[in-house]
């Protein structure tokens, strides 16, 4: 299975009803560029790519004012969308939009799994264009062996108090696979393989802890973990947990931007050769 399998994680949007205090606060911490998607951008509301610094296409978007408060989500590739919702609703998830078409564009849904963690799914465009684009992207990430630059979203991270009911639904929900992590230093963290070889994510079981809770969040790779988190917190974010790191040397950070919207920071370890 490749990157882009359905049930992968492969994007990200943020929900807001003030986008340009959103480009402002990411632009200013994580060098983020933003280009408005006139295809997406539907009832006077604009729908904003997201472009990692030095990266070739995008990896997210900020969506405005559809949804009630501020949220961030992880979006998964779906086949069959209005299929998958069916799926998702019979093992607990709460449906907060329905399977809707977006012109030739895609079919997006948004759900809430049995946590209370909100994520999205969406399909590939019906129009050539888009699919031809969408296949280009998936072959030059293949055979370029792509790695992700600082900025980019390299891994997302879910928090649980219930790790076995987290890891039955997204089990059956995408086929997820979960691995206990030996190289976290003790923490009860797992690694998610959404299909391919390498994991893409984590869980972290914070039952026994009160240092986190039930979320899932997208997290960006970083040349200095302490540095951003300092310059995001400078610009009004708060805090949640670390600067910490591995015994491996990975340094990581959990914060919430000023609309109170949860993310991650990673570095990876430094292997002298």
């Amino acid at each position: 299975m490749s990157f882009m399998s359905p049930g992968s994680v492969v994007w990200f949007e943020i929900g807001t009803a003030d986008p340009q205090a959103v480009q402002n606060f990411y632009g200013r911490v994580l060098g983020w560029s933003f280009e408005v998607d006139p295809d997406s951008s539907v009832d006077g509301r604009t729908y904003t790519r997201i472009t990692a610094p030095g990266a070739p296409w995008p990896m997210g978007a900020i969506q405005q004012g559809d949804t009630a408060g501020e949220v961030i989500n992880l979006s998964m590739l779906s086949k069959n969308v209005e299929a998958d919702v069916d799926k998702l609703a019979a093992l607990g998830a709460d449906i907060v939009f329905p399977a809707t078409a977006v012109g030739d564009v895609t079919v997006f849904a948004r759900l809430k799994d049995p946590r209370g963690n909100t994520f999205s799914l969406f399909s590939r465009g019906s129009s050539e264009d888009l699919a031809e684009r969408a296949q280009a992207t998936e072959e030059h990430m293949e055979a370029s062996a792509y790695r992700p630059q600082p900025g980019s979203m390299a891994w997302f991270e879910i928090g649980t108090t219930d790790p076995q009911t987290t890891i039955d639904f997204y089990t059956k929900a995408f086929g997820w696979r979960f691995e206990k992590d030996e190289t976290a230093g003790g923490k009860p963290y797992f690694n998610v393989f959404t299909g391919g070889e390498w994991p893409a994510g984590g869980l972290w079981d914070h039952s026994s802890s009160t240092d986190g809770g039930d979320y899932m969040m997208p997290s960006i790779l970083v040349t200095d973990v302490p540095a951003t988190a300092a310059a995001a917190t400078g610009a009004g974010a708060r805090l949640e947990h670390g600067p910490a790191s591995n015994p491996d040397g990975l340094v990581f950070a959990r914060l919430c931007d000023p609309h109170g919207n949860r993310f991650g920071l990673f570095s990876m370890p430094i292997h002298n050769a």
